[in-house]
């Protein structure tokens, strides 16, 4: 993965992040079963700190996953799934309001990025069990923002520059480019499982 191309995906999608959920509902529903866009919102919160945590201390190589295998490893059971999505609701609601949640993502996504663009670009980091190279972990962020950012129902939509690294990925897992019949953003949401999908291969990642 290309470093410049990893910084650049993740410093647009968490801006475009940002500037949509400052004008959503963050109490409205998302396409992720039982989480309103606060819990959403906190869910992201929780990969920009992640960031933040790994990219401060680095570890040795070499990696054990890019930023397509990665997926393979992490997508959980429905058991892991259904406590993860509980866990984060309790978290997002323990907020007086669904502002407070955004105050700190607005105070850490930036931070993040900043993290992103002083890590070494031949380091690596470990991060849930895994260790990759840093272009692939920045990826790996971009990538889950750019769903998330599906995942709110705006019409303001993700930053291309992620949107098309999801697509890379997702091209990865699939084996072969982008069914020709699929718009970007619907490729995305079929292949993550968000919407119905028109291929038996899907979903690639939940």
């Amino acid at each position: 993965m290309d470093i410049e191309r990893a910084r650049t995906a993740l410093a647009a999608a968490y801006r475009e992040f940002t500037a949509t959920v400052n004008g959503t509902d963050l109490l409205s529903p998302t396409r992720c079963a039982g989480w309103a866009g606060v819990d959403l919102l906190f869910h992201v919160l929780c990969d920009a700190q992640r960031a933040l945590v790994a990219l401060a201390t680095p570890v040795d190589g070499p990696p054990d996953v890019d930023h397509v295998t990665y997926w393979n490893s992490v997508n959980p059971g429905p058991d892991d799934s259904d406590a993860h999505a509980w866990w984060v609701r309790r978290s997002a609601s323990a907020f007086t309001r669904p502002s407070g949640v955004l105050r700190v993502w607005e105070d850490t996504a930036p931070a993040a990025v900043r993290a992103a663009y002083a890590a070494d670009p031949a380091g690596f980091v470990e991060t849930q069990g895994h260790v990759l190279a840093v272009p692939d972990f920045l990826a790996t962020l971009a990538t889950e923002a750019a769903v998330h950012h599906l995942d709110l129902r705006s019409e303001r939509p993700p930053a291309q520059e992620a949107l098309e690294l999801a697509g890379t990925t997702l091209d990865g897992l699939l084996g072969t480019p982008c069914p020709p019949r699929l718009d970007l953003p619907a490729y995305v949401l079929e292949a993550t499982g968000r919407i119905p999908p028109s291929d038996p291969r899907f979903p690639l990642l939940t």
